[in-house]
């Protein structure tokens, strides 16, 4: 009988100081994913649509996370049809083939005073990395905005065209290998 009255008292004890996790859900219609390539001779910019994605919340941080990129919604600022069909040929990203990018959230930090690092793994081509940035979070009556400025390498994603890493003499036709994605993530409780 005390151990019966143990266990209930570290229980009641215990159950205030646990938070519940809680499930976001994108909402593709306030979420922009802008993208900035830069060469020698300039830069292009443009964006991406997210397709799906979620995340579990839990105690100030991102346990976890998955969200789906459509790679075939690529568009370019200047709205240069060529460009596009560029970046979906197999130059790039092969669209065809690889309709959609996926970023897999593992961890992160606490946000506390509104920032955290986010830790996950970012699948580019069937090809899997992993990926670290700083991000900012403001909550309002709907849900939660995140905000991130992601640099990635798509060399390691087997993106090779006029990239230095792959090809000499390349002179002022050089596309650099990293290109920045700007994020604005808009989700709400599921």
């Amino acid at each position: 009988m005390k151990n019966l009255l143990l266990i209930m008292a570290l229980t009641t004890a215990t159950a205030g100081t646990a938070s519940a996790q809680e499930k976001y859900t994108a909402i593709k219609e306030k979420t922009t994913l802008s993208w900035l390539g830069e060469k020698v001779i300039g830069q292009h910019t443009g964006t991406i649509d997210i397709k799906s994605g979620h995340l579990i919340w839990l105690d100030n941080k991102i346990a976890s996370g998955e969200f789906v990129i459509d790679m075939t919604s690529i568009k370019s600022d200047e709205k240069l049809d060529r460009l596009e069909g560029h970046l979906k040929s197999e130059d790039f990203f092969g669209v065809d083939n690889y309709p959609e990018s996926k970023f897999e959230i593992t961890e992160s930090t606490p946000f506390d005073k509104g920032t955290g690092t986010v830790k996950g793994k970012l699948t580019i081509k069937n090809i899997t990395h992993p990926v670290e940035f700083r991000a900012s979070m403001q909550k309002d009556e709907e849900g939660q905005w995140f905000y991130a400025n992601i640099v990635i390498d798509r060399s390691k994603y087997n993106v090779r065209y006029g990239s230095g890493s792959f090809f000499d003499n390349l002179g002022d036709k050089t596309i650099y290998d990293e290109f920045k994605l700007k994020v604005n993530l808009f989700v709400g409780k599921s």
